[in-house]
């Protein structure tokens, strides 16, 4: 057993009090994603050196794509929470759908969600989805790092029990005294920090002059990162668990990787736009 654990540092899941109204980091960590996503997406659509004269979305028009992906977000990932992991609570009680700062946020219900709001965005706009999709790609991890942190902070999604040196005990009751894996924080590294640095980098070396490529990359590349730290995070044995190891956010992620390898597969086989 190890002795030497991390202290879980107690932060304030709510940052400040405003009148009556609780600002929460929970809900701050989704704003500053969508708002940082949306100024990083304007900067990527005006470099025209990276698209090779790819026909894409132009500046302006990334104001309403941020419309579109920020309702696709929000229903998606509480209709997804709702059906994907805890149907009979949402029956019982269908107003907690609307109380989105109690968390429950299914990440690939928010995916859906952004992928039917860049379908319709595209259609509206006229910008090749493909494009649209590329485009939201490059900058999508910075969502998964704030996330994670958020989580982290506010503290659920824990690992499992371990006598690593980084440990930690986390403070709500339903971890119980055991000391975890800080898997939120696994998360925010790989689905986030490393995943948006290789996406950034591909960017860079060409890969939005190929339609589709960074759409499958950030798709196979969220995959592979998820289901790793699957094995270290604590599934809730009536939502989340499939067996012993196996969870469903191994089973979603399973034909992510599946669709993203099709699409490198097919972006590779295709010409790029001249540099």
């Amino acid at each position: 057993m190890n002795f030497y654990v991390l202290p879980f540092p107690q932060i304030d899941p709510v940052l400040v009090n405003i009148g009556p109204l609780p600002i929460r980091w929970y809900a701050l960590s989704y704003i500053a994603s969508l708002l940082l996503a949306w100024f990083f997406a304007r900067k990527l659509v005006s470099r025209a050196s990276l698209w090779g004269g790819r026909a894409r979305p132009d500046a302006a028009s990334i104001d309403d794509l941020l419309l579109y992906c920020t309702f696709g977000v929000i229903v998606g990932g509480r209709v997804g929470d709702a059906l994907f992991y805890d149907l009979g609570r949402f029956l019982t009680h269908p107003l907690e759908l609307f109380r989105v700062w109690n968390g429950g946020m299914a990440y690939h219900g928010g995916l859906i969600g952004a992928l039917i709001g860049i379908w319709l965005f595209s259609r509206r706009s006229g910008a090749p989805l493909l494009s649209v999709s590329d485009t939201v790609a490059v900058v999508a991890p910075i969502g998964s790092l704030l996330g994670r942190i958020a989580n982290f902070i506010k503290p659920e999604l824990w690992g499992r029990p371990t006598d690593v040196p980084w440990a930690m005990v986390f403070p709500e009751a339903d971890a119980g005294v055991f000391a975890r894996h800080p898997s939120q924080l696994y998360e925010a590294a790989l689905e986030g920090a490393l995943l948006g640095v290789v996406m950034w980098m591909a960017a860079r070396r060409g890969a939005l002059r190929r339609p589709g490529l960074a759409t499958g990359l950030f798709a196979a590349g969220y995959a592979l990162a998820r289901t790793f730290c699957e094995f270290y995070r604590d599934p809730d044995p009536l939502t989340e668990a499939l067996g012993e190891w196996l969870t469903k956010g191994m089973l979603f992620s399973a034909p992510m990787l599946l669709i993203g390898l099709a699409l490198i597969w097919r972006a590779a086989g295709r010409p790029h736009a001249a540099a």
